[in-house]
């Protein structure tokens, strides 16, 4: 197999790999599991860290 076979094949379905990491991302995002998590993270802002500012 030579580089250019390599080349060619990889051309050919890069789009389908980024196709299936988006949705491995966005399905891992959306797992229940993760819920909790997320919800904390986006109230950071909110916690008062009581640091005199």
């Amino acid at each position: 197999m030579t580089l250019e076979t390599l080349y060619e094949i990889a051309r050919s379905t890069w789009v389908i790999w980024m196709v299936m990491l988006f949705v491995g991302i966005v399905l891992w995002a959306y797992l229940p599991r993760n819920k909790k998590r997320f919800e904390e993270d986006a109230n950071i802002i909110f916690k008062d860290e009581g640091n005199g500012v």
